[in-house]
């Protein structure tokens, strides 16, 4: 018999009181807030200060730290800051530290004003928020990891989502009905709303910075892997900063080039749409590469001595590949990046496509960010309870099916136009699926990692699974400039059917242990 039943309902909710828990709610809060900063909230003001859609749109690659935030990962792991550490723990000093870079990027994107050609440092600041922000997901996820038994761990993972969404909540609606309060509309726009909204926001991460300074230092005991020196961690510190440094340097040396390329690929495609995507996925391949090429020089040059990236990187692929074998890995790995393809890259647009509709930012407020909300914890639970009854495979197939079929929906939504029961209807279709499809796909992420090696694992899971939708969701803008919304509702449906056939693969070669509750 399974164990579920030997804990009462009564034992369950008192369980939802234990320090740890309540600990993880707050950090919950602190790591959402910034998550709708980077993309609604700022898309909105973009929007309001009279920024082209498809400029818009590019902005949700300030959120790409989220997708890379594996390469770091091992840094945040084991890497000490001077004094901080020392003061806090290794943990603490993490969260801390990112927690206040967190403060200082939105404080910069207050003090810019978009309308007047400001967007090269906001877009600077974006990145600065995405980076930070991912840094203090890594630290949290080895926080909740070390802090607490195993039983505790799905108590301490709903409370951090419930907070999450708490967090996503005060930066989605809370930022529109604030900036509207202030008077701010896409009819008169007031930079001094949107700035006083990001300052406020800003504020708000101190909730994050006073949990970290109130609750202890996990104590664990180390793993039996080979101790590394401080300097050879500095040397990483190094290397990571100049592989970006010369990714981001290519992006600005190839901007004349790509802009000659795109009027170039336009004459003979007779699309100018077609041809500035395909200019610029090739301009984030070649700055992939540059990054790939440094890291590469200065391994070669012995400034990361082998043994270290054995340890940090290494060691958690091979261990991966080892347990599932080769085809079943990239089975998995293929699944994993494109399960969300469908709800990411519509989500970018989707504010935008309210407002063009003619919906207020206090209606996209109530409907979208706070009904949404509660019908995404309502999806999340009820996404729960089914893997628990059904399994996990059986859930995350349904959940594909409905954040591809919800997304149809957004296509009636473009030919009514404005109409409130339809959008309520909409958003009750698609939250409630999100919930229930991220339930499942957090079950099938947590199953496929090795307790030996959870942080650097799961890092790399969660980098890939935003990591293609959010690139393709940085050309939305461009998809619909060129084929309308119906059209791109519909592609983005469509884009869901691999998903489909993954999963079906997927329970074919891999089978999960059953899930039981202790």
């Amino acid at each position: 018999m399974s164990e579920i039943s030997k804990r009462t309902w009564q034992q369950t909710l008192a369980a939802f009181a234990h320090p740890r828990v309540v600990t993880m709610l707050f950090f919950g809060i602190s790591a959402g807030l910034p998550l709708l900063l980077i993309f609604s909230s700022l898309s909105l003001w973009l929007r309001e200060a009279g920024v082209e859609r498809a400029a818009v749109t590019y902005f949700s690659w300030a959120a790409l730290g989220y997708s890379f935030k594996f390469v770091w990962a091992p840094l945040v792991d084991t890497l000490s800051i001077p004094v901080l550490t020392k003061q806090l723990g290794r943990r603490r000093a993490w969260l801390l530290l990112s927690q206040l870079a967190i403060m200082l990027a939105i404080i910069a994107m207050a003090m810019i004003d978009p309308s007047e050609n400001g967007l090269t440092v906001m877009a600077w600041a974006a990145v600065i928020l995405g980076f930070s922000s991912a840094t203090q997901d890594v630290a949290l996820d080895a926080y909740r990891i070390e802090s607490a038994e195993p039983d505790l761990q799905a108590l301490m993972s709903s409370s951090y989502i419930a907070g999450y969404r708490i967090g996503m909540l005060l930066a989605g609606a809370g930022g529109l009905f604030l900036a509207s309060y202030l008077g701010s509309s896409l009819d008169q726009y007031s930079y001094t709303a949107w700035k006083y909204t990001y300052l406020v926001m800003a504020l708000m991460m101190l909730i994050g910075v006073m949990t970290t300074l109130i609750i202890s230092e996990p104590i664990t005991a180390r793993d039996s892997r080979p101790a590394i020196k401080q300097k050879q961690y500095f040397g990483l510190m190094v290397l990571f900063t100049l592989s970006v440094s010369g990714f981001v340097a290519s992006f600005a040396i190839s901007s004349d080039l790509a802009q000659l390329a795109k009027q170039t690929l336009t004459l003979h495609l007779a699309n100018g749409y077609l041809a500035g995507f395909i200019i610029d996925l090739c301009r984030l391949a070649f700055a992939l590469t540059v990054a790939f090429l440094i890291a590469k020089t200065l391994v070669q040059s012995r400034l990361i001595q082998q043994d270290m990236l054995d340890t940090t990187y290494i060691a958690p692929v091979k261990d991966y590949f080892h347990r599932y074998g080769l085809k079943l890995a990239w089975l998995l790995l293929a699944l994993i990046a494109l399960y969300r393809i469908s709800d990411i890259v519509l989500g970018v647009i989707s504010n935008v496509f309210y407002q063009d509709l003619g919906f207020s930012k206090p209606e996209i407020a109530t409907v979208v960010k706070t009904f949404g909300l509660i019908m995404t914890i309502v999806g999340g639970f009820l996404g729960g309870v089914l893997v628990l009854r059904f399994g996990v495979i059986r859930i995350l197939f349904l959940g594909a099916i409905l954040s591809a079929a919800t997304n149809l929906l957004f296509m009636v939504l473009a030919q009514v136009g404005y109409d409130m029961p339809m959008l309520y209807l909409v958003i009750s279709a698609d939250n409630l699926s999100a919930g229930l499809a991220s339930a499942a796909f957090i079950a099938f992420l947590s199953s496929l990692t090795n307790i030996s090696f959870t942080a650097v694992q799961y890092a790399i899971f969660s980098s890939l699974m935003t990591l293609l939708p959010k690139v393709l969701g940085g050309y939305s803008g461009t998809m619909v400039e060129a084929f309308g919304y119906q059209q791109f509702f519909l592609l983005t449906a469509l884009m869901g059917l691999p998903v489909l056939m993954l999963i079906y693969l997927a329970d074919k070669y891999f089978k999960l242990e059953p899930i039981t509750i202790k």
